[in-house]
């Protein structure tokens, strides 16, 4: 399957209402054509990864291109550039965090993306750093404890940043880390209150939320489970 007759395919499943839907969730309406996720995976799988096509899509602009181009890119031939391309047109969250928790996070590169983001003041590039994290946490098999624990200072740092898009993603990041298994689930649950005694309405919002699902018996027993399995 070719370019145009891919962009012919999504706008033939553009979905009008789909895009006022979506607006009411944050989602960017700019060049939207409202095709639900659900629609678009099948979609990339029927295609396959490609890495060509994936960049010629993404640069059409298109909301609905730009995810399925995270979906059929090759995270091998990513490249330090074209991450730094991609995170600086991110205008929305959804195609932020499928960017990072589909493709970036796959990449070698992740690692040092997420520190070089953390810093940096654009909302949707800082919420990628803190994304890739999320990702990295379920993802990266092979990740030991202290690849995680060194994030934690990044954490706390910019848990002050009250914009909505970043606080969600640094408290995404954090419940992550400490779901991923039961020593980090004691380490983070350590960050959190640590992140609560900051005089800061989203360090306290993060801590909070962050807590309550970290001790949820639930996820305990999940991590029991999944303990003495190994």
């Amino acid at each position: 399957m070719d370019y145009e007759e891919i962009i012919q395919r999504l706008h033939a499943l553009a979905n009008p209402e789909n895009v006022k839907g979506m607006a009411r969730y944050g989602i960017s309406p700019d060049n939207n054509l409202g095709i639900s996720i659900y629609q678009l995976r099948p979609l990339a799988k029927e295609i396959g990864t490609n890495h060509v096509l994936a960049l010629r899509l993404w640069d059409s602009k298109i909301h609905d291109a730009r995810l399925l181009a995270c979906f059929i890119d090759d995270p091998k031939k990513v490249t330090t550039e074209q991450m730094d391309a991609w995170a600086e047109t991110f205008d929305s969250w959804d195609v932020c965090d499928q960017a990072c928790t589909n493709l970036f996070d796959r990449s070698a590169l992740a690692y040092e993306k997420v520190y070089q983001w953390a810093d940096q003041e654009k909302e949707f590039v800082k919420r990628a750093a803190f994304s890739l994290i999320a990702g990295l946490a379920v993802h990266d098999k092979n990740a030991t404890d202290e690849d995680f624990e060194r994030f934690f200072p990044i954490l706390l740092k910019q848990s002050v940043d009250d914009r909505n898009y970043v606080k969600k993603a640094v408290n995404w990041a954090l419940r992550n880390i400490g779901k991923r298994n039961l020593s980090l689930n004691k380490k983070a649950l350590q960050i959190a209150k640590e992140i609560q005694k900051i005089n800061a309405r989203s360090s306290r919002w993060i801590a909070a939320d962050a807590i309550r699902e970290l001790t949820n018996q639930k996820v305990l027993q999940r991590l029991e489970r999944k303990k003495k399995k190994k």
